[in-house]
Parts: structure tokens; sequence; C-alpha cells
């Protein structure tokens, strides 16, 4: 096996992908894309899917889909050792989310078009009756984005993000391309007082995305098959590339399960969401008001809130405030096993330590300090 799939940086920054191949690929397809009729469109990505969906999932090609847990894997192997490693006793080690929780989740919305913005009011009602906030991210320069908009998503609690310039898939296309947008891209973060980056199409350039501007990014998904740039990095959790936070898009979007794949039923974010809970992820849930245009689609979107409220120990918030906790989490890092550590600022009492011990069965068991203390 190559020394460099044990790095880490091979799936995060999705290493196994052929960026030279795919770069043509998604420029070439976004060139022929408007002289295809939109029906003909979906029915030749519903043809392929089926291939894909085969073999990725039945076949366990890599990444496997809906879950691929490599990462996961080998987190909780290098936790066994951890384990045995102080003679089977319990490890401390910093929580992964604040005040105890076992697992975060975050709703964002991709607003494409137009039909788009006409459809953000529903979905925001939805969100308010069971006490929720979203994040939106609105592309800049494709349709008016009018101040009272920003204000209705802010006044809602909610978070406005950018999705780009325009949503044409075409800002990786080249490097000139990336640098000419690079401008307009800082100054509607500026003028937006927007944190978080999604690119149109998820489309995403590892070794570039820093240089975006933003505190974070959400333009990776930990694994897909189905889009335009296929692939994923793997996790299910956030991670730093450079100086930014990347929080995986780690739910199937609404798109592809209900258009391309024509489920039925919410099975598969249930699925997926519970293993992404049981595992102590981040379920970063991606709905595009777009194409929520049902009654059908709107219920589907309404019990996956349910079920995400109903999972044992969850931290609902906003994605920069997943952002901004994982800045601090990486400066406490460490401080638990060096005692007197300087932690740049940022008071312990903001993580929760958790003690990880091996069960009979040889899986790892976290229990916080305050389990731990109401059973002894």
């Amino acid at each position: 096996m190559s020394a460099q799939v044990h790095d880490p940086a091979y799936y995060l920054e999705e290493r196994f992908a052929a960026r030279p191949r795919s770069a043509l690929s998604l420029t070439l397809f976004y060139r022929l894309k408007p002289l295809i009729p939109r029906r003909l469109q979906i029915a030749l990505r519903r043809l392929r899917a089926r291939r894909l969906r085969r073999r990725h999932s039945l076949e366990g090609r890599f990444p496997r889909w809906p879950i691929e847990p490599v990462l996961v894997e080998r987190r909780e192997a290098e936790l066994r050792r951890q384990v045995r490693r102080a003679g089977g006793g319990r490890v401390p080690l910093l929580g992964l989310w604040p005040g105890g929780h076992r697992f975060a989740y975050v709703l964002t919305h991709d607003v494409e078009g137009p039909a788009g913005l006409e459809r953000i009011e529903p979905l925001l009602e939805i969100e308010a009756r069971h006490g929720m906030r979203s994040a939106w991210f609105l592309v800049a320069e494709d349709y008016p984005v009018e101040p009272a908009l920003l204000d209705r998503i802010r006044g809602a609690g909610c978070e406005v993000g950018l999705h780009g310039l325009h949503h044409d898939g075409r800002l990786f296309e080249s490097r000139q391309r990336f640098e000419r947008q690079l401008p307009a891209i800082h100054r509607h973060l500026r003028e937006w007082g927007a944190e978080g980056f999604r690119s149109p199409a998820a489309h995403r350039h590892a070794g570039w995305m820093p240089e975006l501007g933003s505190r974070y990014d959400s333009s990776f998904h930990d694994t897909d098959p189905f889009d335009a740039q296929p692939g994923g990095c793997c996790s299910i959790l956030p991670y730093f590339l450079g100086q930014l936070v990347e929080l995986p898009i780690t739910l199937p979007h609404d798109f592809t399960l209900f258009e391309i794949l024509r489920e039925s039923d919410i099975g598969i974010w249930r699925e997926k969401a519970s293993w992404i809970a049981a595992n102590g992820g981040l379920v970063n849930v991606l709905v595009h008001p777009d194409y929520m245009c049902t009654p059908e689609r709107l219920a589907h979107y309404e019990h996956l809130l349910l079920l995400l409220a109903a999972l044992d120990g969850g931290w609902h918030t906003l994605p920069c405030d997943v952002a901004a906790w994982w800045r601090r989490r990486r400066a406490l890092d460490g401080a638990l096993a060096r005692p007197g550590v300087p932690t740049g600022g940022v008071p312990a009492a903001a993580a929760t330590p958790l003690w990880w011990a091996e069960e009979r069965d040889g899986s790892i068991v976290i229990t916080t300090r305050e389990e731990e203390h109401a059973h002894t």
C-alpha cells in the first residue's frame, strides 16, 4: 500500500482524485450544459447514477456511498492503540463538541436561482416551527440580492453565506479564472458580513480554497459519486485547509436523493444521520429551495428535522458557530495531556474532556466526565 494512503491529506484533500482530468471534464460539461434540454440532462444523470450507485454501494468501490467509514475506522483504531498503551485504563481526550454534546448538526441551503429566492419562506417557516436555524448561501451576481432579503434571513436567527459569483461551475476552471474572481468574492464576503463560502455545484480545489477569504468553507462532500465533480474528503468531522475550516457536507443533498435517485422517503438520510451521530460527527444538511417545489418534499425536510431533534446528544447550531468552535478546539488541543500549556486565551472550561475506554468486544466507548461522576 502506498505511503500516501496513510496520510490524512490523501483523503481530506482528495489527492486520490485525478484533478487535471476532473477539471477538464467539468469545463466541457458546463460549456455543453446550456445546449442540452433540461429533461434530457436529468434523464442522462439518472442513467449514470444508477450505474454509479451499484459500483459504490453494492460493489464497495472507493469512496463508498452513502457511508465511507475509512477515517472513522482509523480514528477508532488510534484511540484503541492509546488505550492499550495506557494499560487498558481510561485516556482523557478533548471532546469533539462543546457542552458534552456527542455530535453536531447544521442546516444549510444553496439558492441557485430566482426560483430558489421565491421558495425561501416555506423553509424558514418549517425551521421556525421546530426552533431551528440555518445558513443560506446566495449567489452574488446571478440574481438580485436585496438588503431586505439579508435582513429577513438574519432576522430569523439564520446566517448568510456566499455561493460564488455565478452558478456556472467555472470558478476552478483555471488558475487565471480563479484569481480573476477573487477580488469580487472578497468584496461580497465583506459587504454581506458572511463568514462562510460554498462553491456552486460543490466544485473545489483543496489547494486554492484558503485564498477565498472566508472563515470557513463547505464545498466538500464526505462522499458523493453523483455530482459533476465526484469524490469526497471521507471525513464526517470538520478539518483545516491551512487556516480555513472545512465543514464537509455529510448528508446526500435533496436534488441527488429526490430528483436523480428518485427516492420516495428519507431512509438514506435516516441511515446516514444515525451513523454520523453514533460516531460523533457533524451532520451537515444541504437542501436547495429551488427544488423544494412540492408538499411531499417539504414534508421530507420536516421529517428530517424531527429525526435530528430526536437523536440523543445533538448540538444544533449555525455553521459559523461550528467553525468558531473548531478553531477554539484546536487552540485547546493537547492542553489536557500537557497541563500548563498556553491555550491562546481560550478558557479551559470551553472544552469537554471525555474518557475513552475499550469494551469487552473491542469497541471504544465514550463517556463524558459528568457521566463518569454520575456512576461513581
